[in-house]
C-alpha cells in the first residue's frame, strides 16, 4: 500500500510526547512491512538540524492559499530508511521556533494559521507529487482538516488523492479550539461553519473536523474509544463521537524495540534481560547516584517520567508527600510544564533531598535511566489514551502503578486481583486510592519472591510495534 502519514510530531525529529513515539514507530514499522510510506511533519528548526534532514533535497516550492492572500513554503524530503521518506514543510515565519506549540507559558497566538497553512501545504504536495495514496492517515488536531481539505482539493481539480482516510484521536482534551474569524483561512465553504461542521459553541474547533469527516476515526486504545463518548471523559465532544461509533475503533501503541529494550538500550550504563537482571542493579545504583539518594539504600524506587499536567496525577502525586516523607522509599521524577507543579516538586525535593528528586531538563538518557533504575514506575493518570511508559516499564522490570483508565487499564494486570496474571498495580484516579496502591506496592516489594514472579510475567508482555502495525495494515485493508 502507498500510506502517507501526517503528524505535528515524528520521532526523532521533534517530541513533546507519546505523539512522536507512536507516529514514528507506526511508519518505520510499516515501512519495514514493504509499504511504500510518506511521513509529513512540519519544518522545525530541530527537524531540519538533525542528522538525517542535513543536506535534505528541497523538492517543491509551494504558494498555499490562506484566506485572502498566498503564502509560500518550501518541502524538503529525505529517507531515513528503506521505504519511508519524510516531508519537512517548511515556511520560517509559522516553524523556525524553538518549541512546536507555545512557549510553555501560553500557546502561540498564531497556532491556527501555522497548521491550517501545513495541512493545505500537505495535501498540495500530495497534488503535485502525484502520490496516489491508498490510506492518509491524520493525527490529532495539527492534522484534523485534512480529510476536509484533500476532498475539496479533489472536486475541485477532478482528481483523487487518497482512496480513504483515517484520523487517529491521541487526547480528546487538545482539541484545536480557535476564533470564529480563523475559518476564512481555512477556505472551507461557509456552510462547513456550521454544528454539523467545524463550528463549535461560535468557535471553530479543529479535531471536530476531523471526527467527522475522516473515512475511520481510531483512538490508540479499546477502552478510550469508548471513555471518549461519554460526558466524562469526552471533553465536550462526546456527542460528536458517538456519531462515529461504527466508524471508529481503538488500536493500542507499541514499544518500539530498536529504542526500548533493556537488552539493547546504549543510553543505560548496564544492559540486562529477563533471565540475567544484574545489568538492571546497575541501573538501579547509578540512578541513586544522579538523583544524590544514599547508594546503600535497598527500600523500592518509585520512578515518574511526564509531562506536568493536571491530566497525569501529578496533584495526586502531591497530595500524598507525606508518604513519601516517611515511607522508606524513594521517589525521582522527571518532568516539565505546569509552573505551579514544578514549583511544588521542587520544593519537596529542596525538603528532603534524601528522599525526594525533580529534574525538569527533560532528556531521553535520564527518562531511559528510571525506567531501568526503578522498582515501580506511577502513572496515576486522570485519563490516559494509551500511555507508553507503563509498557515500556514493564519491558524493563518495572512495575507499573497506574490509574484504572484508557491505555492503562488495557494494558496492566493487577497484580493482588490476578496473583496468577499480574504485571503492575491498579488505583482509581484520585489521591486516596493512589495512597492505597502505593502502600501496597511496599507490600509487594517487601515479599521478594512474589515480586521477582511479577516482575517475570511483565517483562514477558509483547508490547512489540509490529503487532500493533499489523492492527492498523487490517484497518488499511477493511477500509480499502
Amino acid at each position: 500500500m502507498k500510506i502517507v502519514q501526517v503528524a505535528s510530531e515524528l520521532y526523532p525529529y521533534m517530541k513533546t510526547g507519546g505523539l512522536a513515539d507512536a507516529v514514528g514507530a507506526l511508519s518505520a514499522a510499516l515501512a519495514d512491512n514493504g509499504h511504500e510510506v510518506s511521513a509529513f511533519l512540519p519544518g522545525y528548526r530541530g527537524a531540519l538540524d538533525h542528522g538525517d534532514a542535513i543536506g535534505a533535497e528541497r523538492k517543491l516550492r509551494l504558494k498555499v492559499e490562506m484566506a485572502d492572500q498566498y503564502l509560500s513554503g518550501d518541502v524538503r524530503v529525505f529517507s531515513p530508511r528503506r521505504n519511508l521518506k519524510v516531508y519537512l514543510i517548511c515556511r520560517e515565519e509559522f516553524f523556525d521556533r524553538g518549541a512546536p506549540y507555545g512557549t510553555g507559558e501560553r500557546d502561540y497566538e498564531d497556532n491556527a494559521d501555522r497548521f491550517i497553512f501545513f495541512c493545505k501545504a500537505v495535501v498540495e504536495v500530495l497534488r503535485l507529487g502525484d502520490f496516489q495514496a491508498d490510506v492518509v492517515h491524520c493525527h490529532d488536531w495539527q492534522a484534523a482538516l485534512l480529510p476536509l481539505l484533500l476532498r475539496g482539493a479533489e472536486r475541485s481539480h477532478r482528481i483523487t488523492l487518497a482512496l480513504k482516510t483515517v484520523f487517529t484521536i491521541h487526547n480528546i482534551a487538545y482539541q484545536g479550539l480557535f476564533p470564529a474569524k480563523a475559518f476564512a483561512r481555512t477556505n472551507l465553504p461557509d456552510e462547513l461553519f456550521h454544528i454539523d461542521g467545524l463550528e463549535y459553541y461560535s468557535q471553530m474547533n479543529l479535531m471536530k473536523g476531523g471526527i467527522m469527516f475522516a473515512d475511520r476515526v481510531t483512538t490508540v486504545s479499546p477502552r478510550y474509544a469508548q471513555e471518549i463518548q461519554t460526558p466524562e471523559f469526552g471533553c465536550g465532544l462526546d456527542g460528536v463521537a458517538q456519531t462515529r461509533a461504527d466508524d471508529m475503533v481503538g488500536l493500542l501503541n507499541g514499544v518500539d524495540n530498536s529504542v526500548w529494550n533493556p537488552a539493547t538500550d546504549a543510553l543505560l550504563p548496564a544492559r540486562y534481560t529477563a533471565a540475567n537482571l544484574a545489568g538492571k542493579l546497575v541501573c538501579r545504583a547509578e540512578l541513586l547516584k544522579s538523583c544524590g539518594f544514599a547508594p546503600d539504600f535497598t527500600g523500592p524506587i518509585f520512578g515518574m517520567v511526564c509531562r506536568l499536567t493536571e491530566q497525569k496525577g501529578i496533584d495526586f502525586v502531591l497530595a500524598n508527600r507525606d508518604f513519601f516523607l516517611a515511607q522508606d522509599c524513594r521517589l525521582a521524577v522527571l518532568g516539565s510544564g505546569d509552573q505551579r507543579m514544578e514549583q511544588e516538586l521542587r520544593e519537596l525535593a529542596a525538603e528532603v533531598p534524601k528522599r525526594v528528586s525533580f529534574g525538569a531538563e527533560v532528556n531521553e538518557a535520564s527518562s531511559h535511566l528510571i525506567e531501568a533504575g526503578s522498582d515501580f514506575f506511577m502513572m496515576p493518570s486522570v485519563f490516559e489514551p494509551c500511555g507508553l511508559n507503563q509498557m515500556y516499564s514493564q519491558v524493563y522490570g518495572t512495575l507499573p502503578v497506574v490509574s484504572r483508565v484508557g491505555g492503562l487499564f488495557d494494558t496492566v494486570i493487577d497484580a493482588d486481583e490476578n496473583p496468577a496474571t499480574g504485571t503492575g498495580l491498579m488505583c482509581e484516579p484520585n489521591a486516596a486510592s493512589l495512597r492505597i496502591a502505593l502502600q501496597r506496592a511496599l507490600v509487594l516489594f517487601g515479599d521478594k519472591a512474589r515480586y521477582a514472579a511479577v516482575q517475570q510475567r511483565a517483562m514477558a508482555r509483547d508490547f512489540n510495534w509490529k503487532l500493533a502495525a499489523a492492527r492498523y495494515e487490517q484497518l488499511y485493508q477493511d477500509s480499502l
